[in-house]
């Protein structure tokens, strides 16, 4: 019997969390973006990295946006139009803009319409990926509102319903936000799929094998390695798992992002009356994505501080609870452990593995190296731009002192929420 022992990878590159932003935002600057939304595109796609969802950070930019953009499907210089407005809600062309911005923009809209009536709601047509939901719905937290995110994948089928052969619908995440505990808002970000398929591309990207109950085969044997999904010889899974363990629940949730997310902006959809059965079509694509974004004004329905006390009361109760037998780890809301991890990363430095570090050097990112192809090969790393003893290019030096972030902290924790 032999085991294969996979090569030790090099450490991580610590990277300045506001060198990180400068160097994104002049990326999408030079992409043609205006210099405040190409800032705003930034912040969301750190997002990721500082809160750790690497699978919608920066493994994204050359896999995914800088595609869009160079193709043509994202317009750099897109001015999103309102098409339907009624003081309280409104629907809104992004006009194929890059979600990044857009989307955070449009939430934005929300907060403010929710300021006037309590309640405010765009709905969006010609959307385009944007990246972390929950980075959209915590700037409605950080205004001491409630935030929802919806989004459908456009065009796209990727998962059959629960029974079904064709694939039917997307990953259609879903995000709630609320302040909680100061500096930790509550944010719930998901897909309605066992995982989205970033995750799976990441774990290929690293060789690694992925949990049984992410991914199937056509008979619905469990498959672990997430290389299968691309090479067409495995699905995604619905959030429940089986039909008898819930299943139809995640499937259900995806019905409910297409109806509010596609159904109410006048979106594209995976759904189809004839849906195609050549394998090359299949899939279709996520263009036309449609969004919800809604906020909700607890002052206005709850005057005074009754509501920021109940959710201080209520995520502080989560967060005593004890932990099970067995283990130490600590019961936490969701948000926190991401709020915490943001708040060391802004301070101590974002870590990027070596090979993203190297791709992105390859990018022109930290201002060395040349341009590589918008997508990558599959299993490709780049190689490193530094010589054996020299630091990567944007990296932190080791015997210098770490960029502390002690304002914005403690801004953050006299706000009651986070502000991504």
């Amino acid at each position: 019997m032999t085991t294969t022992v996979r090569p030790a990878e090099a450490p991580p590159v610590l990277v300045a969390h506001e060198r990180l932003l400068d160097a994104l935002t002049g990326l999408f600057t030079r992409r043609g973006l205006p210099a405040a939304r190409a800032r705003t595109a930034a912040e969301a796609l750190c997002h990721g990295e500082l809160s750790g969802f690497a699978s919608h950070g920066l493994f994204n930019l050359a896999r995914l946006y800088l595609p869009l953009l160079e193709s043509g499907r994202c317009d750099p210089h897109a001015e999103p139009a309102t098409v339907t407005d009624l003081g309280a809600c409104a629907v809104v062309d992004h006009r194929r803009a890059l979600g990044l911005w857009a989307a955070a923009e449009s939430m934005d809209d929300a907060v403010a319409r929710a300021r006037k009536y309590g309640i405010g709601l765009v709905a969006v047509r010609g959307g385009t990926h944007f990246g972390c939901a929950g980075f959209h719905a915590a700037r409605a937290a950080a205004a001491g509102m409630v935030g929802l995110v919806a989004s459908n994948c456009g065009g796209q089928r990727l998962v059959p319903p629960p029974g079904g052969a064709l694939p039917l619908l997307g990953t259609n995440p879903l995000a709630v936000a609320a302040p909680a505990l100061p500096g930790h808002p509550f944010v719930l970000d998901m897909s309605t799929t066992a995982v989205p398929t970033g995750r799976l591309r990441l774990a290929a990207r690293r060789g690694e094998p992925v949990p049984p109950g992410w991914l199937e085969d056509e008979h619905g044997a469990p498959v672990t390695d997430p290389g299968a999904y691309d090479r067409g010889e495995a699905r995604l899974r619905w959030l429940g798992g089986d039909p008898e363990t819930g299943a139809y629940k995640g499937f259900g949730l995806a019905l409910a992002v297409e109806v509010l997310a596609a159904g109410l902006s006048g979106s594209a959809t995976g759904p189809a009356p004839q849906v195609p059965t050549d394998d090359e079509d299949t899939r279709g694509t996520d263009d036309g994505i449609g969004f919800l974004l809604l906020a909700v004004d607890p002052g206005r329905l709850r005057p005074g501080d009754g509501f920021a006390e109940a959710m201080r009361e209520l995520f502080s109760a989560v967060n005593a609870g004890p932990p099970a037998p067995g283990t130490d780890e600590e019961v936490r809301y969701p948000g926190w452990r991401e709020a915490e991890q943001a708040l060391h990363r802004r301070s101590e430095g974002v870590p990027l593995p070596a090979w993203l570090h190297a791709e992105l050097t390859g990018l022109g990112l930290f201002g060395t190296g040349h341009s590589l192809p918008g997508h990558p090969l599959p299993g490709h790393s780049a190689p490193s731009h530094s010589a054996p003893g020299e630091e990567a290019p944007g990296a932190l030096p080791q015997e210098a002192p770490r960029p502390r972030d002690a304002e914005r902290r403690q801004r953050d924790e006299h706000a009651g929420g986070e502000r991504p």
